[in-house]
């Protein structure tokens, strides 16, 4: 956990030199309980905003790829990441998402799974509904309004807590509750652009 919260002061440090970031809605981020947390995603400083300048460790899914460089694997771990194989059903992730979302921590995710080159935001993959139907974690939706360029002014919105029970009560499929979580995130876009 000391290597996570020195990796948010860096990361608090180095977005606000170069960038004019903006805050809101951190009062809607529950202060205990399993959260995942669901994402735009615009860009590779999307993960570190997310996470640098709220109280709670926001853990990542990274490539599996990533693990097995040297010295970047161990910073990952260090970090509270977990590996993912992309391309195809990972159960092993799934189950580890699951875990962390079951004993009150935090997971990020980017529901569309990849960045958006145009900054629209596109289509989300069931994985965001799997994890939200399967969990009793609250779903915040976030969105980054960008782009990130130097000097100029980023948004991060951390939204208010989907109500997710009849959801879970009526067993709606992933795809469908991702759909939600999408629209969720496009209004707050919508909002605050």
């Amino acid at each position: 956990m000391k290597l996570y919260r020195f990796g948010q002061a860096v990361c608090r440090f180095v977005l606000r030199l170069f960038f004019k970031v903006e805050i809101r809605g951190r009062e809607n981020i529950p202060e205990e309980g399993g959260v995942l947390l669901c994402s735009n995603h615009i860009s590779n400083f999307d993960p570190p905003l997310l996470g640098a300048f709220i109280n709670r460790q926001v853990r990542y899914m990274a490539k599996k790829e990533l693990f097995d460089k040297l010295g970047i694997g161990k910073l990952l771990k260090g970090l509270g990441a977990f590996p993912v194989k992309r391309g195809g059903s990972d159960r092993e992730s799934l189950r580890t998402a699951l875990k962390i979302l079951k004993q009150g921590d935090m997971v990020g995710l980017f529901p569309e799974g990849t960045r958006s080159k145009t900054g629209e935001i596109g289509n989300g993959l069931a994985g965001a509904g799997f994890f939200a139907g399967k969990s009793d974690a609250y779903v915040v939706p976030c969105v980054i309004i960008g782009p990130y360029k130097f000097r100029k002014r980023v948004i991060l919105v951390y939204g208010k807590p989907i109500d997710m029970e009849a959801y879970r009560k009526e067993r709606v499929s992933a795809k469908d509750i991702t759909e939600k979580i999408m629209t969720e995130i496009q209004q707050l876009k919508d909002t605050h652009q």
